[in-house]
């Protein structure tokens, strides 16, 4: 069975990526670009108010595992990525012509790294107990 979470997080990068192929429409595309970076800053805030981390952490040990460490890297490397962005899009609104093959690269960047992400997060849910 598929979490709601993650359900989430793929409907919100389909939205993605919808946003990123109508890049040219800029009353659609900004929104929710900005939307979803913003969800998915937050989204680590959720998960802690709403998931047993100690028990999966420490308790039985995942804090060693490679997957989890694999996971919080994609994550931080998405950041970065978002910060990269941000900056390009501020040129870009300014006027500054130059920079939009970089944005349009890192988007691209983005949406790879994105897709990893919740790749690797779906890899990491706990199957539910149903006996």
């Amino acid at each position: 069975m598929i979490s709601g979470t993650l359900i989430f997080a793929i409907t919100t990068y389909a939205l993605m990526v919808w946003a990123f192929l109508w890049a040219k429409k800029r009353a659609f595309h900004m929104p929710v670009m900005i939307s979803v970076m913003l969800v998915d800053i937050c989204f680590p805030v959720y998960l802690v108010m709403t998931k047993d981390w100690y028990r999966r952490l420490i308790e039985q040990e995942e804090i060693l595992s490679f997957m989890i460490w694999m996971h919080f890297i994609l994550v931080l490397f998405l950041y970065a990525l978002y910060f990269l962005q941000i900056q390009s899009a501020i040129k870009l609104v300014r006027g500054d012509e130059s920079i939009r093959d970089e944005h349009r690269n890192q988007g691209k960047g983005i949406l790879i790294a994105r897709g990893l992400v919740i790749l690797s997060a779906a890899m990491l849910i706990e199957p539910v107990d149903q006996g």
